[in-house]
């Protein structure tokens, strides 16, 4: 059965690669982000494959999210599979110098944004006794590093909206399951390091990361089990990354 499928912060990164693995597998799509721009394109071009709806707001603004999702257009106005991918870093400043402005930023997008997108997708998936909830965290919703308090905090928030998420929505017959990566090499750091490309790049020197369209393959891997399996909670780090804090890197 033709399903669809809404991705949030589909305009780059693991968003944009899991929104080209469901157009190569025939899964309609309500494509979300913030770039206007991006969207048209990615209409145009995944638009030639399956049928493609966009829509322009930011996950934090909850009176935005609730009446652009709440307006859906048939046939997008069913969706089967929600990506709660939105998500951001900002900063990496001990917690005695963090700035609030960071601290609001990653608490409203990674938190209460994925909360508000829940929130206006929630109720046609309980009606309909079906649906299937992935939500991207991290590997920082497991692990707490040095300098990442606020946002592990973050994603540890995520990794408990996950587990109450899928008990509440047991009743209903609704999956709900979590994706969690540690280093993949996307716009993360350069939005974490406010633009300083430098200082970026280094993150992923030394190593061979994850690549979000890793994490594509294994998202839509989950979305695609058969109806009696949940993958309810999957962490997944490339192959030099032990934890956090221990990744095994040569330099020539």
């Amino acid at each position: 059965m033709k399903k669809t499928a809404l991705i949030t912060g589909a305009t780059s990164g693991i968003g944009l690669a899991i929104a080209k693995r469901f157009a190569k597998e025939g899964i309609d799509l309500v494509l979300c982000g913030r770039r206007q721009e991006r969207l048209n394109e990615l209409k145009a071009r995944l638009g030639k494959k399956v049928q493609v709806h966009t829509l322009n707001f930011d996950v934090r603004n909850r009176e935005a999210v609730l009446k652009v999702i709440g307006s859906l257009p048939s046939p997008f106005d069913q969706i089967d599979i929600l990506i709660n991918n939105a998500g951001n870093a900002h900063g990496l400043d001990p917690i005695e110098d963090g700035s609030l402005d960071d601290w609001d930023a990653m608490i409203d997008i990674n938190v209460k944004g994925l909360l508000y997108v829940s929130k206006a997708i929630l109720p046609q998936m309980v009606s309909r006794k079906a649906g299937h909830i992935i939500h991207i965290g991290s590997t920082a919703g497991k692990e707490v590093y040095p300098r990442g308090n606020v946002y592990c905090a973050s994603k540890h928030a995520v990794d408990a909206i996950n587990q109450g998420m899928r008990i509440d929505l047991n009743q209903y017959g609704i999956r709900v399951g979590a994706v969690n990566p540690g280093l993949v090499e996307t716009e993360f750091s350069k939005v974490r390091f406010k633009g300083d490309d430098t200082r970026a790049e280094t993150v992923y020197k030394g190593f061979q990361p994850l690549l979000p369209e890793d994490i594509a393959d294994i998202v839509h891997f989950v979305v695609t089990r058969p109806y009696h399996v949940n993958i309810a909670d999957l962490v997944v780090m490339p192959t030099a990354q032990a934890s956090s804090t221990i990744v095994k890197k040569t330099f020539e």
